[in-house]
């Protein structure tokens, strides 16, 4: 049963608006005036309001402005009952927002025809707005799962990369977990200089790369329990080039930052850097942090070549290489989040 609600302050209106009304099988609600319609609307939602115009408090134009304002109201039709015949006076209703007219005295044939037709428009109303909500839900739902699969795509990927990026590594049990600590200390270095949340995340998945060109490395020299020789050691620095021609000519974003910090995370600050010797800002600010995430984990892990260093001697190695070996401004970052720095350090510490 559509429901009605009649706003006026005399009673007489209100019985005999309802008495007609109840008649053409409509449910009647009565409010004797503006504050009281406001409050029964919230109360027992109508689906269409007859309202007078002059009452006392508050007259039919603010309330039906009010309503109109209201974002759960204002697909009510109302209708304004007034006994003015004043052009300016409709106008005004017109602008808070009615959406007919009756003249007092109201004509039952007239009445039911206006009432008929605003619950009709209230109807089609509704189903807008329901289609919206089921629209906007189902839109929800599916960016839900869209966002949901890409995340899952993305912690594949960056496990796929952890995994392919071991291979350069394999023969070297003793690097252990060390691409993921790096990857995930370059991350914190970047974030915590200012990078965007895009630039992070694509140093996460190219940081793990960084040696991809020791794949090229013959294993004489790439596990050498030693200190290398001249001739050695200027192979093993051939990875970075190597590294670089693995990853070069990619369109993927992460990718072509690998290739960046593959070339360059060898490089340092003072020059003396290799493959090409760059110096200061030359050296990309990629490689620049992922040299220091690169030689702390070193520092502080087992090589073939070294034990494992105490964390209190790996920091100040880090500390004595900034502004020679190191950025200024990335070391400083760097023990900035020192203490995150050591969570990531735990939570991927070698088994």
């Amino acid at each position: 049963m559509s429901r009605v609600l009649v706003v006026d302050d005399e009673d007489r209106n209100l019985r005999l608006m309802e008495a007609m009304l109840v008649t053409l099988g409509y449910e009647v609600i009565q409010a004797r005036d503006g504050e009281e319609a406001l409050k029964k609307v919230q109360e027992i939602p109508p689906d269409v309001i007859l309202l007078d115009i002059m009452m006392p408090k508050m007259d039919g134009f603010e309330v039906a402005r009010l309503l109109k304002e209201d974002e759960e109201t204002k697909i009510i039709p109302i209708v304004m009952v007034t006994a003015l015949k004043e052009v300016e006076d409709r106008v005004k209703a017109l602008d808070v927002g009615a959406d007919d007219f009756l003249t007092k005295p109201v004509d039952k044939t007239e009445l039911e025809a206006r009432v008929k037709s605003l619950l009709k428009v209230k109807a089609y109303n509704d189903y807008v707005r329901n289609y919206q909500k089921e629209l906007e839900s189902e839109v929800s739902k599916r960016t839900d799962q869209v966002r949901s699969a890409f995340e899952k795509i993305k912690v594949t990927s960056l496990e796929i990369i952890h995994r392919l990026s071991r291979a350069a590594e394999y023969k070297d049990e003793d690097t252990g977990r060390h691409i993921q600590r790096m990857s995930h200390y370059a991350a914190a270095i970047a974030r915590r200089m200012g990078m965007n949340e895009d630039t992070v995340e694509s140093i996460l998945y190219a940081a793990p790369m960084h040696d991809v060109g020791k794949i090229g490395i013959p294993d004489r020299i790439l596990l050498k329990p030693a200190k290398l020789d001249p001739d050695e050691w200027e192979t093993m620095k051939e990875h970075t080039i190597i590294g670089g021609r693995i990853l070069e000519g990619s369109d993927t974003r992460f990718v072509k930052l690998a290739e960046v910090i593959a070339l360059t995370h060898h490089e340092k600050w003072d020059g003396t850097g290799y493959p090409t010797g760059l110096k200061g800002t030359k050296v990309p600010l990629a490689g620049r942090i992922t040299a220091i995430a690169d030689v702390f984990d070193a520092l502080s892990s087992k090589r073939p070549y070294k034990p494992a260093f105490s964390l209190e001697k790996s920091f100040t190695i880090i500390r004595e290489g900034r502004g020679s070996h190191f950025d200024p401004d990335v070391v400083d970052a760097f023990f900035s989040v020192k203490d995150e720095i050591l969570a990531i350090r735990e939570k991927y510490k070698d088994k």
